[in-house]
């Protein structure tokens, strides 16, 4: 079986850029879309071709119940651009765990609410109602929420309950609001007060020890039906260090598995929103091609924690809150549009406990600009196979052959002008992929030196694979394979882009240079080299394979 091609039609597509000019929410377009591909076998023996399909999706969506939205971004709007324009197959709306001002429509209400009973109120039952009636059928979407962790940046989080079906649980999130945020006692009803502060001898909403307790609850009450995605973790400096993460990861290593390293806000005129004063000390603090330094530094804080054999993921998400508003101001792209997820569900996979499962599992890749929109990423070895997010286990001396298989649209969504429904007809095109390697030992334990170390010395760009090296097939994808020895447990990820290896201000010797800040006055021009700026840089990075040597 061959990856799946999770572009729809040319006509489908011409119909979405259609779509994508009229603005607004239209009636849903229906398609169809035979999915079948090869994702792996499970990690450790055989080859047979998994049955499943390549779903696509965003965690990290804000609607007008967010204060720092707009009124234009009303939930039926997001919806529409998500599902309709851009074809998502899973959404999460993650408003601020703040306050409501708003419904749904941008009708303000008689008295601000917590965000939990708005988010109950208004955002639950408009979606229910929404696919009760016929509009996006076929489409997960859930509410969840972020987090202004005590000490912290945000971190996107996920509560649900049901048994075969789980859905969001709106109860859970108004006592999470209430224990874990400093929001004012008038935003919630007299009932639930008085329960939770006969529960609670104390709020815990101020210390970096608070979050620790957040993420604990989650894990005490939703063990298997919850989530926390550090969402721009190096947004300001001094939010998280390494010690953090894995605090986190030790505490609750099935609810903290992820991390936004690929970030939205990437309309802002500083890339991603990361607004730090652009000086060397703040290097850890700026995006490189549009990726959190967690993530793009080559050897950095995320090879550290993969180099311990965590299994902590990468996500890609629109962050979008809106796109231009009246007064020229730009923030992010809309979901679908720029960033996506690429998750696997194995079939039988339905809903959010089969997402949950393959989020979880890491089986998926994130990428900027549509610069891919498959990948068939697999490593194997005495008759076993492993693709993303699994291991794969062998003996030493034996050969682990790795094989790259991936796809490009026709076209992307790159707007001139932006946000105007005119497509600029760019074709993406991978410049190079680098097969990026670091070794795996033991876990730092706490209270050592190591615990603090943020690198990995072992990690490295094994082999850099150009079009002199990948051949083209018939079926559209291009493909590489290259073997190596099984001396060390290691593991494998990949990394891709459309630059070459030394652009002025763009790159150097294949490594993302800091994104810099587009600061023209005038609106319109800003707001076109803004979008030329980040469909000039566009990156995919892949979740890690572990080749564990025994």
């Amino acid at each position: 079986m061959e990856p799946v091609d999770a572009n729809v039609t040319n006509a489908a597509n011409a119909e979405r850029r259609r779509l994508a000019a009229a603005g607004g929410v239209v009636a849903l377009l229906s398609l169809t879309v035979t999915l079948t591909a090869c994702g792996g076998s499970g990690g450790s023996g055989g080859t047979e071709p998994e049955a499943g399909a390549w779903t696509t999706g965003d965690l990290h969506v804000h609607t007008v119940q967010s204060d720092d939205s707009r009124t234009t971004q009303t939930l039926d709007f997001v919806l529409g651009k998500a599902f309709t324009t851009h074809g998502l197959d899973w959404m999460a709306v993650t408003n601020h765990l703040r306050s409501s001002k708003y419904d749904n429509d941008a009708h303000l209400l008689p008295a601000p609410v917590a965000f939990a009973y708005g988010m109950a109120s208004y955002e639950m039952p408009r979606v229910k109602a929404l696919q009760a009636a016929g509009s996006y059928t076929g489409k997960l979407i859930f509410s969840g929420f972020e987090w202004d962790t005590p000490t912290h940046d945000h971190i996107g989080i996920g509560i649900f309950e049901g048994g075969s079906t789980l859905v969001s649980s709106a109860s859970a999130m108004k006592e999470f609001q209430y224990v874990f945020t400093n929001g004012d006692e008038s935003l919630f009803q007299a009932d639930d007060l008085a329960r939770w502060k006969a529960k609670y001898n104390q709020r815990a909403n101020a210390t970096a020890a608070d979050a620790l307790k957040g993420i604990a609850w989650l894990k005490d009450n939703y063990p298997d039906t919850s989530y926390a995605v550090i969402n721009h973790p190096s947004r300001n400096p001094g939010k998280y260090t390494i010690a953090d993460f894995r605090q986190m990861n030790d505490l609750a290593p099935k609810i903290v598995f992820a991390i936004e390293g690929m970030v939205g806000n990437q309309m802002e005129p500083n890339r991603g929103g990361y607004t730090s004063a652009y000086t060397d000390a703040n290097k850890p603090n700026r995006t490189y091609g549009g990726t959190d330094y967690v993530v793009a530094q080559l050897g950095g804080v995320w090879d550290a924690l993969l180099g311990e054999g965590r299994r902590i993921w990468n996500v890609a998400d629109s962050d979008s809150h809106f796109e231009i508003d009246a007064a020229g101001n730009s923030s992010g792209y809309y979901p679908g549009e720029y960033a996506k997820n690429y998750v696997w569900q194995p079939k039988g996979s339905t809903g959010v406990a089969g997402l949950l499962d393959s989020l979880r599992a890491g089986r998926g890749f994130g990428v900027f600009g549509d610069l891919i929109n498959a990948l068939d990423f697999t490593a194997t070895a005495g008759g076993g196979k492993a693709t993303m997010g699994q291991e794969l286990v062998t003996g030493a001396g034996q050969t682990v052959t790795v094989t790259i298989r991936f796809k490009s649209p026709a076209v992307n969504n790159y707007q001139r002008p932006v946000n105007s429904g005119n497509l600029g007809n760019m074709v993406p095109k991978v410049h190079h992929v680098d097969l990026i390697a670091g070794d795996v030992g033991p876990k730092a334990a706490p209270g050592t030196p190591a615990y603090d170390l943020a690198t990995n010395p072992s990690t490295r760009v094994l082999k850099r694979f150009t079009s002199a090296d990948w051949t083209l097939g018939a079926d559209g994808y291009y493909s590489v394979t290259t073997t190596l020895p099984a001396s060390r447990s290691q593991y494998f990820r990949l990394r891709g882009t459309n630059l070459a290896e030394d652009v002025p201000g763009l790159s150097a010797g294949g490594e993302p240079l800091a994104d810099q800040p587009v600061n023209t006055a005038d609106n319109a021009t800003r707001h076109d080299q803004i979008n030329d700026r980040n469909y000039g840089s566009l990156w995919f990075y892949s979740n890690p394979i572990f080749v564990s040597v025994k």
